[in-house]
């Protein structure tokens, strides 16, 4: 197949599937996806489990538990689909561990308060819907069919998350005031999940040509905008954003100018919790390399009595 062909396959919406040819930059761009995809899922339980033992109750922690583990499962889906691109899962773990991959930005921040766990469901996994519900249309046939269920189970997390800050805002002044404040913190770093401005953004054109990608970083940053400022008015909480405003003539929000600067020092490692994420990750890993072992000498002697069976 010739890159002609397989570019008629992808304007003609043909899913791509493992074994089908496809040119080796198309392979890497989506290797690199996937794999930060699901690093993001696995980095993104550390915030939430700090917050296990110490949810205000047990019909709050058992949620926040089934949330987590939902997460996990993401991941696992993740890891599975690029390992259908001829990515070892071991290789993928240990480029997130050495650095050389990278993780959402948004995990590199603290959850100092339960009112953050509302606002890491409602803010941080709505904005992730923003790009995960395109990704059910990927062109890559495996990525695309693991989204399906993943935007399904983010959906509930959106709105659990958003359930979490209702309650607050319902409560005393104390716990509205919480809400809010945590709504300060997790605001820009939400609208800087989508990645950077088109302009400086050097993969969204080779992506959205091979339909990777279905939208740009700034469609889908004014869309989670669009859609979240009447939540928080609805609320009765502020957008800590004094030059957010409703544009009339482009039927959009005009909103201010995002710290670049900060965003791209976070992914540079220099965010307020990257080392301790990282740390929390390879400490979890070496700590369970006894029940790696253990399933992979289960499975081989699995392998065994079916050979002498058949």
């Amino acid at each position: 197949m010739t890159q002609a062909q397989f570019q008629a396959r992808i304007d003609a919406d043909i899913k791509i599937e493992p074994k089908d040819w496809m040119p080796e930059a198309y392979r890497k761009t989506l290797i690199r996806q996937i794999s930060q995809h699901a690093h993001s899922e696995i980095v993104g339980m550390l915030p939430e489990g700090n917050w296990i033992t110490r949810a205000p109750s047990l019909r709050r922690k058992a949620i926040l538990l089934a949330k987590i583990q939902d997460e996990a499962g993401h991941g696992l889906y993740l890891y599975s689909a690029a390992e259908t691109l001829g990515k070892t899962r071991e290789s993928m773990i240990d480029d997130l561990h050495t650095g050389k991959a990278k993780y959402s930005s948004i995990f590199n921040y603290p959850t100092l308060s339960w009112a953050d766990m509302g606002s890491v469901g409602w803010l941080v996994d709505g904005a992730a819907i923003m790009n995960q519900v395109a990704l059910c249309r990927t062109s890559y046939g495996p990525y695309a069919r693991a989204m399906v269920r993943i935007c399904k189970e983010e959906s509930f997390h959106q709105r659990q998350g958003y359930e979490v800050i209702m309650t607050l805002c319902r409560g005393t002044a104390a716990q509205k005031q919480m809400a809010q404040e945590s709504l300060n913190r997790w605001w820009w770093p939400a609208l800087m999940m989508f990645g950077p401005k088109d302009e400086d953004s050097p993969n969204t054109e080779q992506a959205m040509k091979w339909r990777i990608k279905r939208f740009t970083n700034d469609e889908l940053r004014q869309r989670f905008i669009d859609a979240t400022v009447p939540q928080a008015e609805f609320l009765g909480l502020t957008i800590p954003d004094p030059d957010l405003k409703w544009n009339e003539e482009r039927q959009h929000y005009d909103s201010g100018n995002i710290n670049w600067e900060e965003f791209y020092q976070v992914i540079a490692g220099n965010g307020p919790c990257n080392t301790a994420r990282l740390a929390a990750r390879q400490k979890a890993h070496d700590e369970g390399e006894w029940v790696r072992e253990a399933a992979m000498a289960y499975s081989k002697k699995q392998e065994q009595r079916n050979k002498q069976v058949a």
